[in-house]
């Protein structure tokens, strides 16, 4: 290739499409008295929405369950990337008209600006000039792709030198952070682990009443305080008991923090400091949730949440609902935190821990290799 074609199609310019993320909370501008806090625990239920628990030594049966709801959840990212990709190696040599598309389709996919001409790059240097299909192109960047998730793909950790583990799940309003508390709660007992959760939203009854739901199926105790009471106070209390009490995992449900209202923002760095007065090492895990179907307004979310606490992982729901999976891929090369599950449906086992070359290949379209 020619250095006249590499300009063609790597100096353009282009704007990532971040956009605020509406407010739909109301803030008060003081906060009420602490109240009585309250416990809500029964026993598991059968729920209808809830499949089997799936063990962590689960057998290739039960994977490939996995990895066909997998499948099913990127239907839409992949469909979009493998009917483009068709769409342009059709009887076609590589040259750069092809890789400009090709670039263009991957941009377009959420991947990312520089991780896109880099991908593209790599294909031309080896093809270019020569005929190509869509297979072996879909192929070579699913193997890309994996190399830059693989590093990526770490699951939630676990501390058994530190007990109860406080994990902080925080989020913007509408990602799924309280259905993700439920299912983590869940796969953490299925482990053996005594788990309490902390209904730290304090602001919406609903996210309350939403989280003792899930407390009532998985049949482990939620910490909860009236309307509008003290959330830092709360997850204090919460921690006290869960420490006293021999819990395992301490599970802290937050508010929807919004980039825009610097107030609740603090109010996330308060929880956070007034849980280092029991425990200077807490919270031990701090987990953004996030909304695939935002696409590159997730990097913003990201930045502002790592300027108010130390968030050392992700869990990205909602990748059945969008084209946009590809943004997963933007977020390992930008910010390198450790993505611990995604979530591809409603069902539990529709979160589950995040495997690169699965997702890599499912994300093109291709069969678990």
């Amino acid at each position: 290739m020619s250095d006249s074609g590499k300009t063609g199609w790597f100096s353009r310019f282009r704007r990532n499409r971040d956009n605020d993320v509406p407010d739909d909370r109301p803030v008060g501008e003081e906060t009420p008295p602490d109240v009585v806090i309250a416990e809500t625990a029964q026993a598991p239920e059968s729920v209808p929405e809830m499949s089997a628990p799936v063990a962590a030594s689960a057998g290739a049966g039960e994977r490939k369950g996995w990895m066909q709801r997998l499948r099913e959840g990127l239907s839409r990212s992949s469909g979009a990337l493998t009917s483009s990709i068709s769409g342009i190696f059709t009887k076609r040599k590589l040259d750069d008209e092809t890789l400009e598309e090709l670039e263009d389709v991957l941009i377009m996919a959420d991947l990312g600006v520089e991780t896109a001409a880099r991908m593209v790059a790599t294909i031309a240097k080896d093809r270019f000039g020569k005929e190509v299909t869509d297979s072996e192109i879909r192929e070579a960047l699913a193997e890309q792709i994996g190399l830059v998730l693989d590093p990526v793909a770490k699951a939630l950790p676990e501390r058994p030198d530190r007990k109860p583990q406080v994990v902080l799940v925080a989020g913007v309003n509408g990602v799924g952070k309280t259905t993700t508390i439920g299912k983590l709660a869940r796969q953490q007992m299925l482990a053996g682990r005594k788990v309490m959760m902390a209904a730290c939203d304090t602001f919406r009854a609903a996210a309350v009443e939403q989280l003792e739901i899930w407390g009532e199926r998985n049949g482990c105790p939620v910490m909860k305080a009236t309307t509008g009471a003290d959330a830092a106070g709360l997850a204090f209390d919460a921690l006290a008991r869960a420490r006293d009490e021999g819990y395992d995992v301490l599970l802290v449900d937050t508010a929807g923090r919004l980039q825009n209202k610097q107030g609740l923002m603090d109010e996330l760095a308060k929880i956070v400091r007034v849980l280092k007065k029991q425990d200077q090492s807490a919270p031990h895990d701090v987990v953004l949730v996030l909304d695939a179907t935002t696409g590159q307004n997730t990097h913003n979310q990201v930045e502002v949440f790592r300027q108010m606490v130390d968030v050392s992982g992700l869990v990205i729901t909602k990748l059945d609902g969008t084209a946009r999976g590809g943004v997963v891929v933007a977020l390992a090369e930008r910010f390198g935190l450790p993505v611990h599950a995604v979530g591809v449906g409603e069902a539990i086992d529709d979160l589950r821990p995040f495997e690169a070359r699965a997702f890599a290949r499912s994300l093109l379209g291709l069969e678990a290799a």
